[in-house]
């Protein structure tokens, strides 16, 4: 398993992560998401929105605003419970949650720690430009309450029938006491949330049937199943809400931890929404002519902590002529960028002439990535470091005086084998996505495109 300090190098070395501020000595917990990071990021939301949306026709999605009315967090029992023990130093200031204290001294100078006390989770807000007259509210610490509070209005718009969901994703914010581990835990990050409602006497089957569906989602895009498990809680670990939760929880650098919660809800938050608003949220079920007020399903992950768990997953290390290759395996929806096109003369005006055409053709499909700013060696190299799936190469013999349009030939390489075939620029295009495709056996299989050993 790779380091946590080698995956942090690397992020801010290739531009995937950088720390937040980072020119005035950096904001703890609050990271940016550079050039290939927000490209990477995006595919994981975007993988995500598709598979649990697009596809299905029992899912809607919404995009909750951010700040919410301050009675929603009394409702839902945020105000008075979310909040975590924690003790201070009175030696060296410092604070840490009193559940991960080993015993009762100072991790930093070793100074006994105060008696713990909770600390609430949610940051305060003011809305207003005068704050003793403003609404004090928070940023929100989940997504799920913006789908809560808009259960009606979804259902009267979309007209959906039980069994159904509404998806969203969106930043949340959390006071965090003691963040670190990189992206793992920050104050400031962004939730991948389903809302999957019910009819009550339904709801383990249906909670079960989501385990099974997100558990397998993560190693459809490429995590390892060693790496990747279950884990109940127990019934004391249960929020007040939860009938049930399982986690999937994955073995990052740090140790397992979370990946996901798949939680069921009951009908706790939409009873709770009622009481207080005075506004019923129910769904009337035309088979047995009631109203029902639905149970929930909640599977929620974290677009960061995904991103992470891939992000680590997809590292590897081996030797490749003598020489330390670093290569990130990604799924290819998942790499940031998908093909990268180099000439092999950068002074050959007709070679970086043809290869900025065929990178622009195919950029119209994949994102593309033209690059002539090293020898090829060190630029395949560098795609490894990226993720990037393949590399067409374009050369001399590709653009040769007495060659046509239709001779016209590249070389693409395989990022994981170092493989490469021979292609003509005309068939570029299909023999991609038959790669794309992950058909690379059946193409390989077909002349002229023969694999051969290069690297």
């Amino acid at each position: 398993m790779v380091d946590l300090d080698t995956i942090v190098s690397l992020c801010k070395r290739r531009g995937f992560i950088f720390q937040s501020s980072e020119i005035y000595g950096g904001l703890g917990s609050a990271w940016d998401y550079g050039p290939l990071g927000v490209e990477f990021k995006n595919n994981v939301k975007r993988l995500w929105w598709r598979d649990n949306v697009q596809l299905r026709d029992d899912m809607v999605g919404v995009d909750a605003a951010i700040s919410m009315h301050p009675k929603v967090w009394e409702a839902s029992g945020h105000v008075a419970s979310f909040s975590d023990p924690f003790s201070g130093c009175p030696s060296c200031g410092r604070h840490y949650r009193a559940d991960q204290l080993t015993d009762a001294f100072c991790p930093n100078c070793g100074a006994k720690m105060s008696a713990p006390k909770p600390a609430s989770l949610m940051l305060e807000i003011f809305l207003g430009p005068v704050k003793e007259t403003a609404m004090k509210t928070y940023l929100r610490p989940e997504t799920a309450q913006g789908i809560f509070v808009n259960f009606d209005n979804v259902l009267q718009a979309s007209r959906k029938k039980l069994s159904f969901g509404i998806a969203q994703i969106g930043k949340a914010f959390r006071n965090e006491i003691t963040p670190g581990n990189f992206t793992f835990r920050t104050r400031e990050f962004e939730q991948m949330e389903i809302e999957y409602f019910v009819m009550p006497g339904t709801d383990e089957e249906w909670h079960q049937r989501w385990i099974d569906e997100r558990f397998a989602w993560y190693q459809k895009y490429g995590i390892r199943k060693d790496n990747i498990r279950l884990r109940e809680h127990a019934q004391d670990e249960l929020a007040h809400y939860a009938k049930r939760c399982v986690d999937i929880e994955y073995l990052f650098p740090m140790g397992w931890s979370e990946l996901e919660g798949i939680a069921n809800r009951t009908n706790y938050d939409l009873t709770q929404h009622s009481k207080i608003s005075g506004k019923a949220l129910e769904y009337f079920d035309e088979e047995s002519k009631r109203k029902v007020v639905p149970y929930v399903i909640e599977p929620s992950a974290g677009a960061d902590r995904s991103a992470l768990a891939f992000l680590v997953d997809a590292y590897h290390e081996e030797e490749v002529r003598g020489e330390k290759r670093v290569v990130l395996k990604f799924h290819p929806e998942l790499a940031p960028i998908k093909i990268a096109v180099l000439p092999l003369l950068k002074k050959n005006d007709r070679i970086v002439e043809t290869a900025k055409r065929i990178c622009a053709d195919l950029r119209k499909r994949w994102f593309s990535f033209y690059d002539d700013t090293a020898s090829i060696g060190r630029l395949y190299r560098r795609q490894d470091e990226i993720g990037t799936p393949y590399c067409v190469t374009v050369d001399v013999q590709t653009v040769g005086d007495e060659k046509t349009p239709a001779d016209e030939k590249v070389t693409i390489r395989d990022r994981d084998t170092m493989q490469q075939i021979r292609v003509p620029v005309s068939a570029l295009e299909s023999v991609m996505a038959d790669l794309m495709a992950e058909r690379w056996a059946e193409v390989a299989r077909q002349e002229p495109y023969r694999m051969s050993a290069a690297k």
